[in-house]
């Protein structure tokens, strides 16, 4: 032990032997004092990706005085205090003694951080950029003003450019801090990787630009740090390449998707968030085709026993989905639908068609939106059929006759029609009809293979 770690040690000896335990916070639990507050509950609200969510409650005593217990590091982040109201202020959680004097009518603006480097720089920030927000009102009437002069609206932008010019330094000294912040951390999440000079011989330019982007888009983020999920920063961030920065390609997304995955492995919170953001949007996305993305990270993570943090019945709920959707993702073979055609006797195979191009559809004959897309149908039938398209049009009506009567009154007999119908689905008939190989289950309950929910 060298000198200086000797004096240390020895002056915190002496502080614990003779001054009273309760005037100094000599742990990492959380201390605070709100003026005006009184005995009346309190939480503490962990945010999470962008959203808060309840994760302690305490009582304060009669002078507004309450504590919440030290969190180990990987849960530490962004917190808030709720108080009634609700009131709250945010604070970063972290692992060094935090000690807060504030009121309940002006919690952030009277804040007085008694013990805390992280939450001193934190709060130190807010005041710095309220001090900017009020400098910046009087050059903002300006610039709103219409009648502004022309001196005065070059002299308010030059001190709005100014002002920015002293953020943005500010932030810099926050994010380069040797001393490693969290709070710098959250800061250099929302700065954009500043894309190098183009070097020369390079032909396209915003191509180049472009990949050089999205190669190093996460190199803002430290992979290792499990406290980075506790902001909304991290979400923004995330939410952004997966929505804007990476093409709507399944294939390229999985593949991203993958890459980004294998780097925060180490990392359970993160790799959970990452995962579970993947794999909602990919599920409910209203773009064609990323049902296949949901697919493959349910087979890839879920599958496999990757995912700890659900319980057997929503594992189960998610894998059975990515299987009920394995039919229609796109890119695979559609399965052999055999369905009895117009006449009721015909089987007709989905996979014996001798066509270059086939088209499925499901379609039902009360269905407002099928009118309005048949005929566009038809349009390219027409237009392509003779350069080998066919259509293998499924009816979603299940009772035969208004299938039938809908088909005749229009044009579309050339198609390749085929239905179930009652007869075909009693279990007698389909157990006789699946034994026999003229058919198989997944054709007879073709609205459960092809998650038909609604029409179309």
């Amino acid at each position: 032990m060298n000198l200086k770690s000797l004096l240390i040690v020895t002056a915190v000896g002496v502080i614990s032997l003779f001054s009273n335990p309760l005037s100094a916070q000599t742990t990492n639990n959380l201390d605070v004092t709100v003026e005006g507050l009184g005995a009346d509950t309190v939480y503490l609200a962990n945010y999470y990706g962008s959203r808060l969510y309840y994760s302690d409650t305490t009582i304060a005593d009669a002078s507004g005085h309450f504590t919440f217990d030290a969190k180990p590091f990987d849960e530490c982040g962004k917190y808030a205090i709720v108080l009634p109201g609700p009131v709250f202020f945010d604070i970063m959680f972290v692992n060094e003694p935090m000690q807060f004097r504030t009121t309940m009518s002006n919690p952030q603006g009277d804040m007085e951080i008694i013990e805390s480097q992280e939450n001193k720089i934190f709060y130190d920030y807010l005041d710095f950029l309220n001090t900017k927000r009020e400098e910046r009102i009087p050059h903002d009437a300006v610039l709103n003003d219409s009648t502004s002069s022309p001196l005065k609206v070059e002299i308010a932008r030059n001190a709005m450019n100014l002002m920015n010019s002293e953020v943005t330094e500010y932030q810099d000294a926050l994010i380069d801090d040797p001393r490693d912040f969290l709070f710098g951390k959250y800061m250099g999440m929302l700065r954009d990787p500043k894309v190098p000079t183009l070097p020369a011989g390079v032909e396209d330019e915003r191509f180049w630009n472009y990949m050089w982007y999205r190669n190093h888009y996460w190199d803002r983020v430290d992979f290792s740090d499990p406290r980075l999920v506790r902001d909304g920063s991290f979400h923004q961030i995330l939410e952004r390449w997966w929505s804007q920065v990476i093409p709507p390609d399944p294939d390229t997304l999985f593949f991203e998707a993958r890459n980004l995955l294998s780097q925060v492995s180490g990392n359970a919170d993160m790799f959970k968030y990452i995962l579970h953001h993947m794999t909602f949007e990919s599920e409910s996305s209203k773009v064609m085709c990323m049902d296949r993305v949901f697919v493959e990270l349910v087979n890839e993570y879920y599958v496999t026993g990757q995912v700890k943090w659900l319980d057997d019945e929503q594992l189960q709920k998610i894998i059975d989905r990515a299987e009920a959707l394995r039919f229609s993702v796109c890119g695979n073979i559609a399965h052999d639908i055999t369905l009895p055609g117009l006449d009721g006797t015909t089987w007709e195979s989905l996979h014996d068609i001798e066509a270059k191009y086939t088209i499925m559809v499901i379609w039902e004959s009360t269905c407002g939106h099928c009118k309005k897309e048949m005929p566009v149908l038809q349009r390219i039938y027409e237009e392509w059929h003779d350069k080998g398209l066919e259509i293998y049009a499924i009816g979603n009506d299940f009772e035969t006759e208004p299938w039938i009567e809908y088909i005749e009154t229009t044009n579309y007999v050339d198609w390749i029609h085929v239905s179930d119908n009652p007869h075909i689905n009693a279990q007698d008939s389909a157990l006789k009809l699946i034994k026999a190989g003229v058919t198989d289950l997944p054709s007879l309950n073709f609205r459960t293979t092809f998650d038909v929910f609604s029409t179309p």
